[in-house]
């Protein structure tokens, strides 16, 4: 088999930070940015993508710790890596003087992801498999020696992720063809950002019912009474069955469909009369006290879950949040026509916000504390802020263990290329549901990419084409025209805005 023999990394930094793309409570200038990392073999044939996220500066600090740990993989024999991935892994994180400055967080960890992400996309590459297909027909003893394992045995162990595994092999071919037909569920987040206008909003919104999504979510937390009115937009837009087609319109008033408000998978979501559900994110922005009363005040817009609404660290915190937003006081005189009832008569009242988070959970210990802690009703996994496609499946065994949902976060450069796959090896090999999950999805910059991820549109729509090209490895692969383009700093477009005094 090929060893590797080199490789190259590239700071790319693209402008949003001129559209307000985005922009939350937190994060109010952004340019989204790819610390990306290129693994050349002997083979000319064959090589690895991957890539870790950032928002500007600081991107070149990533590069630079990849590079030290790319160093440690040249000469390695690409089948002894691809025979025990779990044991690569370990490898990557085995140097003691790079993990000091951890350990197992922070810039040394999301560097370790992009290394670990490019290696799954070159074994991926070299069987002539998507990622997602390339674990999916793995034998459940093949994944639970491909996941990270140290630190999580308190509270998962090998045997019983065996186990369950094991007892998700029925239907798991049915599953992936359920999946390629229907495709992936999807939330559009492109629609709310905070630096947007209400017009763009009203635009955004209305293009996303059209493209049949049910699922949409808002940046909040600098200003309640201003939330509450981006807030009242947007459900304004997708609470009107007038922006509904004739037949979208009979599902909402079919049981049996899941646009009908009282379907078992809308139950919790708190969705509106057309089945649509509206979530609020606010970016880390709250103490805890602050983050109750805010989400309380936000309650009337009936959302399902409030997203980072503190310190992602913040176990007890999260805990806290989560037990005093449960029946919380809604808007009991809000009228409903029928037959687009909110909820039965008597509970309109009450709801419960629910807590979602983990975009900036750094490793499987800390989603394993949240869901030992029951601090979190949705696990939302980053293909790269955790560490690779090793340490997420530790995630995702984690969460099928604790029953939680995983909606995986997708809010940045090439993240919706990289989460698809994750999400589908969620249904088709773990959780065996896509009822409750719902994959994030911005519509910013997927033109860099070889293999850019496509959105189905259209009644059904707003759900994710499964991935199935042979050579994409894991989506991630850019144009060499977009990497001349937008390299930091000596790119021609930042060469450009150099020349005229914009930059």
């Amino acid at each position: 088999m090929p060893t590797i023999t080199h490789f190259t990394t590239h700071d790319l930094r693209f402008p949003t930070s001129l559209t307000g793309d985005g922009t939350d409570a937190m994060n109010t200038s952004c340019d989204y940015s790819s610390a990306y990392l290129c693994l050349h073999t002997s083979s000319p044939s064959l090589s690895g993508y991957g890539m870790t996220f950032t928002i500007g500066r600081g991107n070149d600090i990533v590069c630079t710790t990849i590079s030290q740990l790319a160093q440690k993989l040249i000469g390695k024999d690409t089948q002894d890596l691809f025979s025990n991935m779990g044991a690569t892994w370990d490898f990557l994180l085995s140097d003691p003087q790079l993990r000091w400055i951890g350990p197992e967080k922070g810039v040394i960890h999301i560097a370790t992801g992009a290394v670990d992400n490019a290696l799954w996309d070159m074994y991926a590459r070299s069987v002539g498999k998507p990622v997602w297909k390339l674990v999916c027909d793995m034998s459940p003893e093949e994944v639970v020696k491909s996941m990270a394992w140290r630190y999580i045995s308190d509270a998962l162990t090998k045997e019983e992720a065996l186990d369950m595994l094991k007892g998700m092999q029925a239907g798991k071919g049915q599953r992936e063809e359920e999946v390629k037909r229907v495709g992936y569920p999807a939330y559009v987040t492109s629609a709310g950002w905070l630096g947007y206008s209400d017009a763009k909003i009203t635009s955004l919104t209305l293009d996303a019912l059209t493209k049949g999504f049910t699922h949409f979510k808002l940046k909040v937390g600098n200003n309640l009474a201003d939330d509450l009115r981006r807030a009242k937009l947007i459900r304004s837009l997708i609470d009107d069955p007038v922006h509904l087609t004739e037949e979208e319109r009979a599902k909402v008033s079919d049981p049996s469909s899941p646009r009908n408000p009282h379907h078992p998978s809308l139950s919790g979501k708190n969705p509106g009369p057309t089945g649509c559900v509206l979530m609020v994110d606010a970016n880390q922005v709250w103490e805890v006290p602050q983050a109750i009363e805010y989400v309380k005040g936000l309650a009337e817009v009936r959302p399902w879950f409030i997203e980072e609404p503190t310190a992602p660290d913040d176990i007890l915190g999260h805990a806290r949040i989560r037990r005093e937003l449960q029946n919380i006081p809604s808007n009991p005189n809000r009228v409903v026509p029928e037959p687009f009832s909110l909820a039965p008569e008597g509970h309109r009242d009450k709801i419960t916000i629910s807590v979602a988070t983990g975009e900036h959970a750094h490793s499987r210990i800390l989603f394993k504390q949240l869901l030992q802690a029951s601090a979190i009703d949705v696990a939302q996994i980053d293909s790269c802020r955790l560490a690779g496609v090793s340490e997420v499946l530790s995630v995702l065994m984690l969460c099928k263990k604790f029953n939680i949902p995983v909606c995986p976060h997708a809010g940045g450069v090439g993240l919706c290329e990289y989460v698809i796959h994750l999400s589908l090896i969620d249904y088709i090999l773990i959780s065996g549901s896509m009822e409750r999950n719902v994959l994030e999805y911005v519509d910013h910059l997927h033109e860099h990419f070889e293999w850019r991820c496509r959105i189905k549109e259209g009644p059904g729509g707003g759900r994710y084409i499964v991935p199935t090209n042979p050579m994409e490895g894991y989506s991630i692969k850019m144009y060499e025209s977009s990497i001349k383009e937008y390299e930091f700093p000596g790119g021609s477009y930042w060469e450009g805005r150099r020349r005229d005094g914009t930059l």
